[in-house]
């Protein structure tokens, strides 16, 4: 079992102030696979007291420099990326090829293309008499999810990075494996003293002292809207700059004119990908009234040909939800809709034939869904 019970501030690997583990579990085997430290606010000063400092500096870099730091960071990235695939799969469950394909690349893409922008980005412009100047906001706080960690850390921090801010980070502590690889690639890349900071913890704890610290300039939250409303509320107070993206709930709606074969299946697929839990899964499909039976038909065979089980085996299109909070949650709902009366097409409550281990849901499809349904 791995253990990663250091947070990464000021440029060193730290003990918290307040020892206190967490075991991450594999959703895949419900087994704990590493053991992380949970921070306390006493963690968050220390790593904002550190991109405090650092930003009088760093804020001083100049673009060119910036963009050989990213780069480096990139180059880096790119060598330890099987690692951080490996990372993805363990902790949040995604399928082997999904992890290598998409949540890890999201990090080459999301690097790559803040320095192709920072290369012609104007900070400064002229209208007229007045000079426009775009500068640093500061220093940052990140609070980030397990869903896509890897997608939703480095689009936050890679452009703050581009812009000239400093950073304390929160990933999620379901999914914070590849978060803690990627602290050490920036020490790797030399990326200075406390310009990146990380602090492992839960929402109450290392959260909300990031949301409400006097001494965080903006705070970046993807979460839920309930979640989201608590971050609002703790920055109100000190005035900072807030950027959400919160829940929702993917419309998918096809024409009469559309390829029906072509799109239910596509969305049908796009669901079960990241085992719904991506924010546009399409999990909510909308059909002309006289092609709902075909349209059914179709999205059966869809379902039942996506392969659930292990994420590292061959051949996986879909493996577990992330713990057992969401696979009860997801159950319940399954239920829910079948006590209200909507047609289950196919899947249902409990575990895929052969899989007695593991948060491993079945692919469901109802039709006959009204909008007085849960």
């Amino acid at each position: 079992m791995k253990e990663c019970l250091k947070f990464y501030i000021n440029g060193e690997w730290v003990d918290p102030i307040e020892p206190k583990t967490l075991d991450v579990i594999n959703p895949a085997t419900e087994e704990p696979c590493a053991k992380i430290s949970i921070g306390s606010s006493k963690d968050v000063d220390k790593a904002v007291a550190a991109a405090k400092k650092a930003f009088e500096t760093y804020s001083q870099v100049s673009v060119e420099d910036r963009i050989a730091l990213l780069a480096k960071i990139l180059e880096v990235y790119q060598s330890r990326y099987g690692e951080i695939a490996e990372a993805i799969t363990m902790e949040m469950g995604a399928p082997a090829k999904l992890s290598q394909m998409a949540q890890a690349a999201m990090g080459v893409a999301h690097l790559g293309t803040t320095i192709e922008i920072l290369k012609n980005y104007k900070f400064e412009e002229q209208k007229g008499t007045t000079t426009l100047r775009k500068e640093p906001i500061g220093v940052c706080g990140f609070i980030t999810p397990w869903n896509w960690p890897m997608n939703q850390i480095m689009c936050k921090v890679a452009p703050a990075l581009a812009a000239g801010c400093t950073i304390v980070l929160k990933p999620s502590e379901e999914a914070p494996l590849d978060a803690y690889i990627l602290a050490d690639i920036f020490h790797q890349a030399g990326v200075p003293k406390g310009v990146f900071n990380l602090v492992n913890g839960d929402g109450p704890g290392v959260g909300a002292a990031i949301s409400s610290h006097p001494d965080i300039d903006m705070v970046s939250f993807t979460g839920s809207t309930r979640a989201g409303i608590l971050v609002a509320k703790a920055a109100a107070d000190t005035v900072k700059r807030v950027a959400q993206e919160l829940g929702g709930k993917s419309p998918n709606i096809i024409l009469d004119d559309a390829d029906l074969q072509k799109a239910v299946t596509g969305g049908v697929l796009g669901v079960m990908q990241n085992s719904g839990q991506s924010c546009n899964a399409p999990t909510r499909m909308l059909v002309p009234a006289g092609k709902h039976d075909e349209a059914l038909k179709i999205a059966k065979a869809a379902a039942e040909s996506v392969k659930v089980g292990d994420p590292n085996a061959e051949g996986t299109t879909m493996g577990p939800v992330v713990n057992e909070v969401q696979f009860n949650k997801i159950q319940a709902l399954i239920q829910k809709g079948i006590d209200e009366g909507a047609t289950l097409v196919t899947g249902g409550t409990g575990r895929p034939e052969g899989l007695n281990k593991g948060f491993y849901v079945r692919p469901t499809v109802f039709g006959n869904v009204t909008n007085d349904m849960t």
